[in-house]
């Protein structure tokens, strides 16, 4: 057991860099290669919530909500909270991974949750189209698998 939580602290850790290091938009702003990060007018344990809710809600499956601050704790280090949610839906990533069999590297899809020093909950995945043309996938398909984000973008979307 406690292998498996330095394993799952080291991966953590490692995402966190890979995350860091990649392209970024302004909230709200759509640029292929690019991550979408937005705002969630929630606090942060409700916006997992509200997200996972969400995405169960329209049919997703949520393979697996990793808490990378519990990670990072379990490997004696510390940061914000953090949680990364990976989701998906077999019926519509299975016919690309068929197409493309190392598009599989880029699925299932994942949705990042985090706070911010201030207390802002921060949002962030990589969009469809960004995807399309990855690893021998064919022209226009990675688009199939944009149905989550405008889900996303509903589940943190404040009340009036």
């Amino acid at each position: 057991m406690y292998i498996r939580e330095l394993l799952v602290g080291a991966m953590a850790v490692c995402f966190c860099t890979v995350m860091a290091a990649g392209n970024v938009t302004k909230a709200g702003e759509n640029h292929d290669g690019e991550l979408i990060k937005l705002s969630s007018g929630y606090p942060f344990a409700l916006t997992v919530q509200k997200l996972d809710a969400a995405l169960v809600g329209k049919g997703f499956t949520v393979f697996a909500t990793i808490d990378q601050k519990k990670a990072a704790n379990s490997a004696g280090l510390d940061m914000p909270p953090t949680t990364l949610l990976v989701y998906g839906n077999p019926k519509g990533g299975t016919p690309l991974m068929v197409a493309a069999p190392d598009f599989a590297l880029d699925l299932p899809l994942k949705v990042l949750v985090r706070e911010e020093g201030d207390g802002q909950v921060t949002v962030v995945y990589q969009p469809a189209a960004s995807l399309d043309g990855r690893h021998g996938l064919p022209a226009g398909l990675a688009a199939k698998l944009g149905a989550g984000e405008a889900v996303i973008a509903a589940a943190i979307k404040a009340p009036n």
